[in-house]
């Protein structure tokens, strides 16, 4: 096989300042496969290693399946000389990667070059993200945004705060409090609106999250969306939950810790761990999820490109 030679930067922490590079030889590609349904079973066994940590990709498979157009993206697969997965990436809009190995890293990264699906968010745990970046773009270029974030989680035994009357699972009549306050939460996050850039779709998505029982809100006497959470990732054994919302009105009288608590309680009845991310910069949203019991136990790097 002919070699190549990728750049990597000396220095790791810092996206923004990279400029020094040495080089890398690139792994074996004829490793890197295209996974179809025929691999699922060994894809998800590879993920099942680290149920937290891969809990999106395992839910987008269990609820797809590896080949589907849901999944917005395509799952490649590296495995080292033995034939053993050492790496399982989603690429595509929403990239995610778990990898045992940096040949693996550097190798779903080239692939993750040629996606004909146009990359808006990279995700993985600690700062492996930032190296995949940096293979993937050659050190050519900056990412538009980079986000550090804690990951926070909760199990049992948990401390029970009060009771909120009214928490339940969302219904279609509310798409449209529930889709604005999530495009709220987003465009806070990334700096971009999914109600501006695809409407039909992201309301379709909303709706869909809606339609499994995986959205959960509190709506008071006069229809406000007083609180609002999804689980945008769930297994047998951890919930993963995404676009955490307070209405302003509601904000700093700890009805969201009270609220997430409760249904924190609901969701252990069926799960091991729930989970969620939150930036590093917003200190009053950590607040309330230490109050309502859930522990920082990780950070991640979370990568617009």
């Amino acid at each position: 096989m002919k070699l190549q030679l990728v750049t990597k930067p000396i220095d790791s922490r810092s996206v923004s300042t990279r400029r020094q590079f040495v080089p890398v030889v690139v792994p074996d590609l004829s490793r890197l496969h295209l996974m179809t349904e025929g691999d699922k079973q060994e894809v998800l066994g590879f993920l099942a290693q680290r149920p937290v940590h891969t809990v999106v990709m395992t839910s987008m498979i269990h609820d797809n399946g590896i080949e589907s157009g849901q999944n917005r993206g395509n799952f490649y697969g590296y495995r080292n000389a033995d034939g053993t997965l050492e790496g399982i990436a989603l690429i595509g809009h929403t990239t995610l990667v778990e990898v045992r190995s940096e040949e693996a890293l550097i190798a779903l990264a080239l692939t993750a070059r040629e996606s004909e699906i146009p990359l808006h968010i990279m995700m993985s745990d600690g700062d492996s993200i930032e190296s995949f970046w940096d293979y993937y773009s050659g050190g050519t270029k900056n990412p538009r945004l980079v986000c550090s974030e804690r990951l926070f989680e909760i199990k049992y035994p948990v401390k029970v705060r009060e009771f909120v009357p009214g928490l339940r699972l969302a219904t279609e009549a509310e798409l449209m409090p529930v889709a604005e306050a999530h495009a709220e939460i987003a465009l806070e996050e990334s700096g971009v609106n999914p109600m501006e850039k695809d409407r039909e779709g992201y309301l379709n998505r909303v709706l869909r999250r809606i339609n499994q029982g995986r959205t959960w809100a509190v709506v008071d006497d006069e229809g406000k969306l007083v609180f609002k959470a999804d689980i945008v990732a769930e297994t047998p054994d951890v919930s993963y939950l995404e676009g955490i919302y307070v209405h302003p009105d509601y904000r700093g009288k700890g009805i969201g810790a009270n609220c997430l608590s409760q249904l924190s309680r609901i969701l252990l009845e069926k799960v091991k761990h729930v989970c969620l991310l939150s930036n590093e910069d917003f200190q009053n949203a950590h607040r309330a999820y230490q109050k309502a019991g859930f522990k920082s136990q990780d950070c991640c790097v979370t990568i617009f490109a």
